[in-house]
This record gives C-alpha cells, structure tokens and sequence, in this order.
C-alpha cells in the first residue's frame, strides 16, 4: 500500500500550516484544525517516520546577513556518470545551498549565495576546478519575487 494513502485532510492541513511557519506551536495549530495538540503530535510523529516531514527550516534574508549576491549555476557535465562525484565536490562549497541534477541544457542546476560579486568570482572559480565539470553559466538573481510553500488542497475535491 502506497504510504501517500495513510494521509487525510487533517495532515495536509497540519503540514501546510507548518509549512507557513514552522515554529507555530502545535497547540496552535490544533485549534486551526479542530483536534487535540496530542492528535497533532502524533500526526507529526506519523509523517516524520514516513519521510514525508524530513526537517524544520528557516527563511533567512541572507542579505542582511552581508550576503547581497543570489545566483543560479547551471552546471554542464563531461560525461553524465561523473554526476555522483561532481555532486559530492559541490557538497564540500559551503556557498553551493542546493543542487539538482535536471533534464535540458544543464546537467545540475545549482543556487549559490555569496556577499558580493569578488565572492561570486571566488565560488566560480572553485566550482569550475572541480573534476567532471565542462563548463558552467551563471544567472544572477536581480529579485526573488515568489518565495513560498507548495498549497496543498482536500484529497475529496
């Protein structure tokens, strides 16, 4: 039985919910979706030992962290199969925040932060020495302007 199938309207509403703001307290949250705070975690529990909630996370502004400058690297290969390695390389450059490897042009498609545009150059310059990689281009983002959770809706609609 497809584990998808264990999952009604009530943990569609607690994920989104939590999806919104990850730190809502549950007990919050069960009276959103009229039940208990101990239906929620243990609805919780339920959907992290189905690995459908992996981790809680935060949405920073890195900018006002100093770091002024997002980018997306589209990443071309040698040879499809130096793909593992190449990605285990990318893992080692704090900068790398997430990477996919992806149909069409690109074989990964990466997004990388960094302060300033002498950082990018720095990053660039250690992403493009790694063994297994061809060639790269890079899309400097001028405004995130959609940043949100997937909606989910009612299983009976």
């Amino acid at each position: 039985m497809d584990k998808i199938l264990d999952i009604d309207n009530i943990d569609l509403k607690i994920i989104s919910l939590l999806n919104e703001d990850a730190k809502t307290p549950y007990t919050e949250i069960a009276k959103k979706v009229f039940v208990s705070s101990g239906t929620v975690h243990v609805r919780m529990k339920k959907l992290e030992d189905m690995g459908i909630v992996k981790s809680a996370t935060l949405n920073i502004d890195f900018s006002k962290l100093g770091y002024d400058i997002s980018a997306f690297l589209g990443i071309y290969l040698e040879k499809s199969s130096l793909y593992d390695n190449v990605i285990e390389k990318l893992k080692e450059i704090a900068e790398v925040v997430s990477a996919y490897y992806t149909t069409g042009n690109y074989s990964i498609f990466a997004k990388i932060i960094c302060r300033d545009t002498n950082h990018l150059r720095l990053v660039l310059d250690k992403i493009q020495k790694v063994d297994g990689i061809d060639r790269t281009e890079t899309l400097i983002v001028l405004e995130e302007s959609i940043n949100r959770p997937i909606q989910f809706f009612d299983k009976e609609k």
